[in-house]
């Protein structure tokens, strides 16, 4: 539970990690971040795989590629949904989606390495 609560909170970081990297994605607050990271990771749970199903001739053609599509498609769509979060174009949410993606590969490292010692 304490790893699910602190991935959780420093996948809000990384929101506010990208929103000084790329100044197209705004979050308005911590607490916004935290709502949002919650709303992406639901959206990632639920309807990320729905949409890798249906879309697959399309992802094996371009050889996964088109994985980054979907990956900001959620983070638009979170975007839409929230009022905390902007991401005015598809291009942010594109290049948003991908320095968070980096951010929680990262994040998810460190926890593994974190937690696994004990």
């Amino acid at each position: 539970m304490l790893k699910i609560l602190v991935r959780w909170f420093l996948l809000a970081s990384a929101l506010l990690l990208v929103t000084q990297l790329y100044p197209a994605v705004e979050v308005r607050s911590f607490g916004s971040a935290l709502v949002a990271a919650l709303v992406l990771g639901l959206l990632n749970a639920v309807v990320r795989p729905v949409l890798v199903v249906l879309t697959l001739p399309v992802t094996v053609i371009t050889l996964g590629l088109f994985l980054f599509v979907i990956n900001a498609l959620m983070f638009y769509f979170a975007a839409s949904l929230l009022e905390g979060l902007q991401v005015p174009t598809f291009t942010a949410a594109l290049i948003g989606s991908l320095i968070y993606s980096v951010c929680g590969v990262i994040i998810d490292a460190a926890l593994e390495a974190l937690f696994e010692r004990r």
